[in-house]
């Protein structure tokens, strides 16, 4: 008998120890849970009944060099799904039949807008009123879904500004990782082209925070008391250097051609870009909402490239446009002067053991530089590259702003290639190349390619007296607060030419249209005199491409004017007419706005 009782204490010894242990464990779960974690169970249970809502900010608008609007915004609706709340997959259903979309793709949105519990992920943007109005009116069946007001980029259609101005997009997340996008969310609108890009920041403003109560059963019962609307802050809008009407204009020239092609039309005097344009384009306003697979395979198959921004990152052989290179190379290194004559041109010429053409076979005879720029002579220029050398020619096209990036104020831009001896070693081998793949070079052929818009800046320091301003098209950011800040040109660099050099090569590009002889002499006219030059570049793809650059009026240069039409043939016979007509029509223009403004008419004085 003592042995079993003593056996029975000890159970009761331990099961007592057990009910104490287990009494202590549930006090100790209490303490923790409502006296350690109280804050983090309040913040939930106050989490539970709000909702945080993002206030999307205004993004500014842009303008035109006149504020004439170029961009603006339109009222959207974005619907949005709330993790937190943990949406039932009889709410995704329905919401899949309402939005139009698969549920897998729902599922896939919401993860990959993920950000935080309490933050909307957005579902679909660009939404009508009439889906609004059902979600309002059936909150009770869609919980965890909200909606919020959004404005929606809208671009000004008929003037090809997709080459400049680009367009907005979801971020990705590589941008929200970057350093430079940080504070960005998943699900923000920012830019991601041209303009839209370049100057996100200043665009976009800063987000604003909103707390919204919700009831029991998901309905909102207005905003949150004990949390403050943080304001969101809009955008600054900002002005280009853009000619809205000459650009339009522009868009209107390349419409009844068949051809792709570019324009670059810049202010010489301070580098402003008056009119940027890549054809074929394409309406950047496909890119506010979600772009259906149909349209986007359409553009991504075209064979014409649209998306292909042909005044920056275009590369063509830049034909004889480029011979005023060679030109002021051989004048500033005293190989020739303005007198000089070789052996006359009788349509080709042999060097080595080829011959070499002119693009005329009839031949031009006995010329001097001017005649042979006039004329736009292969076989003075080959002569003159010969004498010149590889080097010699690519340290003076270098110099001239060629093999490098301009700087304009929109990414995307490319280099092109400005070949040397080092180049010709590593494409041919040290002895696979000869001293006559200068001849190609010096008429703007070979494997030297470059950009429209770096044609645009050597022929704007051509007109400038030598001084070649940093291509941009930012002219005023005008901020919510009210302050103007102006954007002051910048000089890139100065031409290797002297004042002789660049007076013989000017009176060479006057005679081009004024001249007997000229090759576009068909652009002459009674009000102003035209600086410019033809170039008609082979192209190994298919008709040579047709150039044309020139400025005007030619003795107090207002514009440069570089005109690229692919596949057309003589730069005489295509891109000159339209280069003609846009300068045309933007002196007429400028007298016009200078009439208006009481001010001199110094353009029609001129002339």
């Amino acid at each position: 008998m003592t042995a079993l009782t003593t056996h029975k204490d000890t159970r009761v010894k331990i099961a007592g120890a057990l009910v104490i242990l287990l009494l202590l464990i549930i006090a100790a779960g209490l303490f923790y849970h409502q006296v350690l974690r109280h804050d983090k169970y309040l913040e939930e249970s106050e989490n539970n009944r709000i909702r945080i809502s993002p206030i999307i900010p205004k993004r500014g608008l842009i303008y035109d060099r006149h504020r004439e609007v170029i961009a603006d915004n339109r009222v959207s609706f974005t619907v949005s799904i709330v993790p937190f709340e943990r949406v039932p997959d009889i709410t995704t259903d329905r919401l899949a039949q309402l939005l139009d979309m698969d549920t897998a793709m729902i599922n896939k949105r919401a993860r990959s807008n993920f950000v935080s519990n309490y933050i909307p992920s957005p579902i679909k943007r660009g939404l009508g009123m009439d889906v609004i109005s059902i979600l309002e009116e059936q909150q009770q069946y869609y919980p965890g879904v909200a909606y919020s007001v959004e404005s929606v980029r809208r671009y000004e259609q008929g003037i090809s500004a997709e080459a400049f101005i680009g367009h907005v997009g979801e971020v990705s997340p590589e941008d929200i990782k970057s350093e430079r996008r940080k504070g960005y969310r998943a699900g923000s609108m920012v830019g991601k082209e041209g303009i839209e890009k370049a100057y996100d920041q200043s665009l976009r403003g800063l987000e604003g925070t909103d707390y919204l109560e919700i009831s029991a059963k998901g309905q909102i019962t207005g905003s949150y008391a004990a949390k403050e609307k943080i304001p969101a802050v809009p955008g600054s809008d900002i002005v280009l250097t853009i000619d809205k009407r000459l650009q339009r204009y522009i868009a209107e020239s390349f419409d009844s051609l068949e051809y792709s092609g570019a324009v670059v039309a810049m202010d010489p005097r301070n580098g402003e870009i008056l009119g940027l344009g890549s054809f074929p384009g394409f309406d950047p306003n496909i890119f506010s909402g979600v772009i259906p697979p149909a349209i986007w395979q359409t553009i991504i198959s075209d064979t014409n490239h649209p998306l292909l921004n042909r005044p920056i990152a275009g590369l063509y052989p830049p034909g004889s446009t480029a011979k005023l290179i060679a030109a002021g190379a051989a004048l500033e290194m005293g190989i020739i002067t303005e007198h000089t004559t070789f052996k006359p041109c009788l349509g080709k010429m042999r060097f080595g053991d080829r011959l070499f053409g002119c693009w005329d076979l009839g031949g031009h005879g006995k010329l001097d530089v001017y005649g042979a720029i006039e004329q736009s002579c292969d076989i003075y220029f080959y002569q003159v590259g010969q004498l010149l050398g590889v080097d010699s020619w690519g340290e003076y096209a270098s110099a001239c702003g060629f093999g490098r990036e301009t700087g304009i104020d929109i990414p995307g831009e490319l280099k092109g290639i400005v070949p040397g001896s080092d180049y010709y070693d590593k494409l041919y081998g040290p002895r696979g190349w000869t001293h006559f793949l200068v001849l190609n070079l010096a008429i703007g052929q070979g494997e030297y390619t470059i950009t429209p818009l770096q044609l645009a800046q050597f022929y704007c320091g051509l007109a400038n007296n030598g001084v070649v301003y940093r291509p941009h098209l930012l002219k005023e950011v005008l901020r919510p607060d009210g302050i103007v800040e102006q954007i002051d040109p910048v000089v890139a660099f100065t031409l290797p030419f002297s004042r002789h050099t660049l007076e013989v090569l000017h009176t060479s590009l006057e005679l081009v249209v004024q001249g007997e002889h000229g090759t576009a002499r068909s652009l002459r006219n009674k009000q102003y005199t035209i600086a410019g030059k033809t170039g008609t570049a082979q192209n190994p793809h298919g008709n040579e491409h047709s150039w044309f650059v020139a400025y005007a009026p030619s003795d107090n240069p207002r514009i440069v004017v570089v005109t690229l039409v692919e596949n057309a043939g003589h730069g005489s016979e295509v891109a000159a007419p339209i280069t003609g007509r846009i300068i045309k029509e933007y002196l007429g223009d400028l007298r016009t706005v200078e009439t208006h403004a009481g001010g001199e008419n110094t353009v029609a004085d001129e002339s």
